[in-house]
């Protein structure tokens, strides 16, 4: 089958997605970049539980069909503005989990609270302006609103992971489901403290220069 690697790798994602209980239903949408011009995205309304690979959709970056049968999800936009903006992105997550979700219905920026968030997101999670689902307005808001970061919330709607893989996304999520959680729990114990810009900027150099094995 054409594109049988990449529709089996979006495939794996979505059952993780669920498992993970970061979505219920047939809502999200999962993407991966197969070329610079091109990639696979989930189908619109479909059990995750009976999604096969020939269900994926491969799509241009101008949002035209280039293989499959199906109706892509309706954020195809999302997705293709995404790819369009960010060469560093090869997969995009697009999930409705509790706390984050929280922030976004409350429409709150998550600020930046841990090195973790820091490090590997950016200096917190902007809202993006809100929008109706679907429509290319939302997409051009998300990406204004992700800038060079790796998520953003979409207001009254969900979360957006990017990353440079599958694997990179989802831990970008779980990052950021964390520091939603924390945040939530730190208000009830009092003010949480945000780290400066100043040290956000010396945690991201740092990670980007010493941290690992270089």
């Amino acid at each position: 089958m054409l594109y049988a690697e990449h529709a089996t790798k979006v495939l794996e994602a979505c059952r993780i997605m669920v498992e993970r209980g970061l979505t219920v239903g047939t809502w999200g949408n999962i993407s991966k970049r197969v070329n610079e011009n091109a990639f696979i995205i989930t189908p619109s309304g479909m059990d995750y539980a009976t999604l096969k690979e020939e269900d994926m959709v491969v799509m241009d970056l101008d949002g035209k069909v280039i293989w499959g049968n199906r109706k892509p999800s309706i954020e195809f936009n999302l997705h293709a503005k995404i790819y369009q903006a960010r060469s560093d992105v090869n997969a995009v997550i697009h999930t409705h989990p509790v706390f984050s979700t929280a922030f976004a219905i409350a429409k709150m920026d998550i600020p930046p609270v841990s090195e973790e968030l820091v490090q590997i997101v950016g200096e917190g999670v902007k809202c993006a302006k809100y929008a109706l689902p679907g429509t290319t307005e939302l997409a051009e808001n998300a990406v204004e609103a992700l800038e060079d970061r790796n998520a953003v919330l979409l207001i009254n709607h969900g979360t957006i992971y990017v990353g440079k893989s599958l694997e990179h996304a989802f831990k970008i999520g779980e990052v950021v489901e964390k520091a939603a959680q924390t945040i939530i729990y730190a208000k009830i114990l009092g003010i949480p403290n945000v780290i400066s810009h100043e040290d956000c900027l010396a945690m991201q150099e740092f990670v980007a220069t010493k941290y690992g094995q270089k």
